[in-house]
């Protein structure tokens, strides 16, 4: 398999006079042509100082890095912006420049400073406004666009480079939900469609279980565990990096449950979809859903095309709407 990153030994961390501070050391880990590669982990643990490090945006403190087999401290910055394509967290706030004119500040790695563009360089240029999907904004000023639309120009911009690696930092962190798939959607695609790996840092810890190739969970303590998804979560580190007194990880869900006080066991029956919004109306009021339909004093919830019903010890309720469950759920645990 064609190796586009690869760590050997790797610290990265702080200088501070003739002190060294490591946040994250003995990294072995490889990021392949065609893989999709999202880093997860707690705020502060050091995602944004390793995805800089491997930019060579900072030094390492030890160990190496190298991209497509050459040593990245030997490499000038003209040869690392050929090779990594940079799209930070950070707005971009820029006046008077068309989308087409951002994109084409991509190709200063290959123009040098008089930045005068060839028909290569055009080619390269349309080919990325092309591939994120903003041929119908290549005209307009940039300040004129969305969040969204503002990020995609950003990873075109990266891309009129023409790297072997794309690596981006929070790249969804002011989207909304839908520009937030739609973006995640558009790096996977990149690297189906072409010779190009994508390496991410992310909170959205749903969305990269969903989409990514491979996970670089990282740790307290410096560790790093990489993996396929459905493995990380197997291996149990992903509740353990995340997990608080009201929250905990759902492997089965791949999702986040919110821990409310314990209102008891509930039970529900029923068939697709209302199941599962019955349930969800449940667990927010603090009761363990089970499949279990034999669990004695379990809260038994029959859902159907009508609404829900539910047999207690003071008779029948039914509602129509979850809003309806919901407040007889409310009042069930006030009046106990």
């Amino acid at each position: 398999m064609n190796v586009a990153l690869r760590t050997t030994d790797l610290a990265v961390g702080y200088r501070a006079r003739r002190a060294r501070r490591a946040v994250l050391e003995r990294l072995n880990v490889a990021v392949n042509v065609g893989e999709l590669v999202c880093v997860i982990g707690p705020n502060g643990i050091g995602k944004s100082t390793l995805l800089r490090t491997l930019a060579k945006m900072q030094a390492p403190l030890w160990g190496s890095v190298a991209l497509s087999g050459d040593d990245l401290a030997s490499l000038s910055p003209r040869e690392v912006a050929r090779r990594v394509g940079v799209v930070l967290t950070d707005r971009v706030w820029v006046e008077a420049l068309t989308v087409r004119q951002i994109v084409e500040l991509g190709r200063y790695p290959h123009t040098g400073w008089l930045g005068r563009l060839n028909a290569e360089d055009h080619r390269a240029v349309s080919w990325a406004i092309d591939i994120v999907g903003a041929r119908h904004l290549a005209e307009r000023d940039v300040h004129r666009l969305s969040d969204g639309e503002r990020q995609r120009v950003m990873v075109a911009r990266a891309l009129a480079q023409e790297p072997s690696i794309l690596v981006l930092d929070e790249p969804t962190a002011f989207l909304d939900v839908p520009s937030r798939v739609e973006l995640m959607g558009l790096l996977r695609d990149l690297t189906r469609n072409g010779p190009i790996a994508v390496l991410i840092s992310t909170h959205d810890l749903e969305l990269a279980l969903r989409t990514a190739d491979r996970l670089w969970l990282l740790l307290p303590g410096g560790e790093l565990i990489a993996g396929a998804p459905e493995d990380v979560v197997l291996s149990g580190a992903i509740a353990q990096a995340f997990e608080g007194r009201q929250i905990r990880f759902h492997a089965a869900a791949r999702s986040f449950r919110w821990l409310t006080d314990d209102g008891g066991s509930a039970v529900v029956r029923g068939d697709g979809l209302r199941v599962a919004m019955a349930a969800a109306v449940l667990e927010r009021h603090g009761y363990t859903v089970s499949e279990s339909s034999s669990q004695t004093g379990a809260l038994c919830i029959e859902t159907h095309e009508a609404g829900w019903r539910a047999s207690v010890d003071d008779g029948e309720h039914h509602g129509a709407d979850y809003a309806s469950l919901a407040t007889f759920l409310r009042h069930r645990r006030s009046s106990t």
